[in-house]
């Protein structure tokens, strides 16, 4: 946002230089044209005395841009000069320009003598009403080139972006292959000696294979995953009950409306990585404390609704859009990266949404997640 900051601020004031110099362009070529129409007035009255005919004459005849109508001391049209009249209802038609001329400069009067005045009404030129849009023209181009360059400038961020997210996460799972690949050998090792129904190598089990998802999860970023038709209320329950046997059993899980089946197109673990993020986000927000996590499926039109909702410590409304940006956090360690990957994986891979839908300091937060119907 603060490199737009210059540009925004030279934009204004190639506006404002242009529009006080337009400005004052234009009120110089007013002054101009009403002096012509003074002039041109005065070479009537002469003409129309019968002075100096063929050079008064000629000064009228040299005004070719300039909109004019005579008129006597009663507004009734006498002549009128560089205006296209229309095949019929000519009287009709002066009249209309003779009210609206009245609105734009003030009349110009011709004394013929004592008794007889005649008025001058004119338009302005066309290059004065150009003049007058110029500037308002200029803004609109500058507008659009300031849009453009500020869409150029977000484009090349975010692909920087991409590239960064895809090549950090491709690394990682390169580098969680071969302590995985040696987990799992200890674990084969551990099973002959204790056997495949003992706890302990049946959790270790579990967790090699939760590293196994967490290794494809991260080399799905930045590549297009393929999604399939999945059990939405299913693959919830199996998350929550991940999450249930690793963490304080201060904390309370619940998962309404298991009975009615929710289907959409997803990846199961990227959508997996979504519920343990916002998990994990609400775990930290109650501090170690006694709470709450509530899930709620519903549909709503077209569109699955999952809620997840905390008892944590709650967010500030000015921050509803502010957590999901990469790098933010309230924590002392972390690189608050858990909740911008959730909404790119709901916003770009599932063509969902994921926003704030509530909070409220010290009582807790409502997460949506809006998901397309298979």
């Amino acid at each position: 946002m603060k490199s737009r900051i210059p540009l925004i601020i030279l934009a204004a004031t190639i506006v404002g230089i242009s529009i006080i110099f337009t400005n004052h362009l234009a009120g110089s070529i007013a002054k101009e044209e009403h002096r012509k129409m003074e002039i041109w007035a005065e070479a009537t009255r002469h003409l129309l005395n019968d002075e100096y005919s063929d050079f008064i004459f000629n000064i009228i005849e040299q005004n070719e841009n300039i909109p004019v109508i005579i008129v006597d001391d009663r507004d009734r049209y006498i002549s009128a000069r560089n205006f296209r009249e229309p095949k019929s209802n000519v009287s009709q038609y002066y009249e209309k320009q003779i009210k609206r001329l009245k609105n734009t400069n003030p009349p110009i009067e011709i004394v013929l003598d004592e008794k007889n005045r005649q008025y001058i009404y004119y338009d302005n030129s066309n290059l004065l009403k150009m003049l007058e849009y110029f500037p308002y023209l200029q803004l609109s181009l500058i507008a659009l080139f300031l849009l453009l360059v500020i869409w150029a400038i977000s484009t090349d961020k975010r692909a920087e972006q991409d590239k960064l997210w895809a090549g950090l996460s491709k690394e990682t799972a390169h580098q969680l292959g071969t302590p995985i690949s040696s987990l799992m050998a200890w674990n084969e090792i551990l099973k002959t000696k204790l056997g495949n129904d003992d706890m302990i190598v049946s959790e270790i089990d579990k967790d090699v294979e939760r590293l196994k998802i967490i290794t494809e999860r991260f080399s799905k970023i930045g590549s297009i995953p393929e999604l399939s038709a999945q059990d939405i209320s299913q693959i919830t329950s199996q998350s929550v009950e991940y999450m249930l046997n690793r963490t304080s059993k201060k904390i309370t899980y619940s998962v309404d409306d298991l009975s009615t089946h929710h289907t959409c197109l997803i990846s199961i673990p990227l959508f997996e990585w979504v519920i343990e993020n916002l998990c994990k986000n609400a775990i930290d927000a109650m501090e170690g404390k006694e709470g709450n996590i509530d899930f709620e499926l519903f549909n709503l039109e077209d569109s699955l609704i999952i809620e997840i909702t905390d008892s944590g410590r709650g967010i500030e409304r000015n921050k509803f859009k502010s957590i999901f940006e990469p790098g933010y956090t309230t924590k002392q360690r972390g690189w608050g990266l858990g909740l911008s990957l959730a909404k790119r994986i709901i916003e770009e891979y599932h063509h969902g949404k994921i926003f704030v839908k509530s909070s409220e300091l010290g009582l807790g937060t409502t997460f949506r997640i809006e998901l397309p119907i298979a």
